[in-house]
């Protein structure tokens, strides 16, 4: 603002100065003025172009504004109170209460209304001048004083809200990614600590029960303390690696960089040799390209997740994988032949049942950037999990969480 109104204050001693020189007296006078004008031209001149420089020493010492409006009343004198330096003179209040609050507005509002007062009495002496024409630009002055103070207050009111708006953000900012980061590492748990975890206990409880068996197999026996030995050491892994997100250290290039296809296939495989269940995988065409990373883990988790829902609680016999390129859509699609999703089912009630499985897919779906659907689909029973994601997004890495394109989650009824 202090910018502006010199720029503005610039102009005026620019417009004035000829009406100055002109009226100034031959020899002594003519220096002064000269000189008047250069020094209050130059001084504007400076604090427009440079006031982040400049203006701070000004704001330090009033006296520097005083001096100024001292040698400028040498041109009001000159050039008279009827020339364009009359509203020079006006500005200088308005800087006052823009610069030093009402009290270097009071001070500069009656230190200038005095000298328009002084000059306008002295040169119109002989003449019978009217008393408003007289205090017009006095008055003036303490109207800008008055406007100064009061947009310097407006302004200190509204820099004190706009810092308290950032601190609220910021605020809630951090809340946001506290909140962000605890969901994921709901999901993470859920997908492979707490998972693995539910298989080992599965595989243990096998293994009592073949041990405790009037006549035991040895070999059984074996190949489940086997199993039990591989979850475990699967789920010291898994946590290994939630405890290296958190340190926020990274992930050896191998973990970094999952190929999708061949790990899609690895885990078809590996779910069959756990649950006896059949189960087919469909890749893409050759020379699909392969999702980056992140999406990877994510398309993965999801692929899981959908075929752990199969085995436990669908009472499926069979799961059919496919991912196939449909127009510029990558489809994963993961179906099972049994007895759907129960009626009324919604994300807030499976939140609220405690049940994080679907929740965590649609979250994954949406840190992706992908569409996800689940419900029965085309088909007559059972459930599709189908996630659809832009071929343009496998040229670069997944979106960060909130900047999604396009998420959503339907149950077909």
């Amino acid at each position: 603002m202090c910018r502006q109104v010199f720029g503005f204050r610039l102009a005026m001693i620019a417009l004035a100065a000829p009406a100055a020189l002109l009226h100034a007296a031959p020899g002594l006078g003519a220096r002064l003025v000269g000189a008047a004008v250069v020094v209050t031209f130059m001084a504007s001149y400076v604090l427009f172009r440079d006031w982040e420089r400049f203006g701070p020493l000004l704001l330090r010492h009033p006296s520097l504004l005083a001096a100024d409006t001292l040698v400028g009343s040498l041109l009001l004198v000159s050039a008279g109170p009827d020339t364009t330096l009359a509203y020079v003179s006006v500005c200088t209040p308005l800087l006052a209460g823009l610069a030093y609050s009402w009290r270097g507005a009071a001070f500069f509002a009656s230190l200038q209304a005095l000298i328009l007062l002084l000059v306008h009495a002295t040169l119109k002496a002989d003449r019978h001048a009217p008393v408003a024409e007289a205090l017009l630009l006095p008055g003036l002055c303490v109207v800008s004083g008055a406007m100064g103070s009061t947009l310097r207050n407006l302004m200190l009111r509204f820099g004190a809200a706009t810092q308290a708006l950032t601190a609220v953000q910021a605020r809630l900012a951090a809340a946001e990614a506290v909140s962000a980061e605890r969901a994921r590492l709901a999901r993470e748990m859920h997908d492979s600590v707490a998972k693995t975890l539910y298989g080992v206990a599965l595989a243990a409880d096998g293994l009592a029960a073949t041990a405790s068996a009037q006549d035991p197999d040895p070999a059984r026996i074996r190949a489940q303390a086997d199993l039990v030995s591989r979850s475990a050491r699967r789920a010291a892994a898994e946590s290994r690696e939630l405890l290296r997100d958190l340190r926020g250290e990274a992930a050896p290039p191998a973990a970094r960089e999952p190929s999708l296809w061949p790990e899609l296939h690895a885990h078809v495989r590996d779910f069959i040799s756990r649950t006896s269940l059949g189960a087919t995988c469909s890749l893409p065409p050759p020379g699909t390209p392969s999702p980056p990373a992140p999406l990877a883990r994510h398309l993965l988790s999801i692929t899981a997740e959908a075929l752990e829902n199969a085995h436990r609680h669908a009472s499926a016999t069979h799961v059919d994988v496919r991912v196939a390129v449909h127009g510029d859509l990558l489809r994963l699609s993961i179906h099972d032949d049994g007895e759907g999703l129960p009626p009324g089912t919604t994300l807030d009630r499976l939140r609220a049942s405690g049940h994080f499985g679907l929740l965590g897919m649609v979250e994954r779906a949406a840190q992706a950037g992908a569409r996800i659907r689940i419900g029965r689909g085309g088909h007559e029973r059972g459930t599709e999990v189908r996630v659809e994601l832009r071929l343009s997004t496998l040229t670069r890495s997944a979106p960060a969480a909130g900047q999604t394109r396009d998420t959503r989650e339907a149950r077909d009824t």
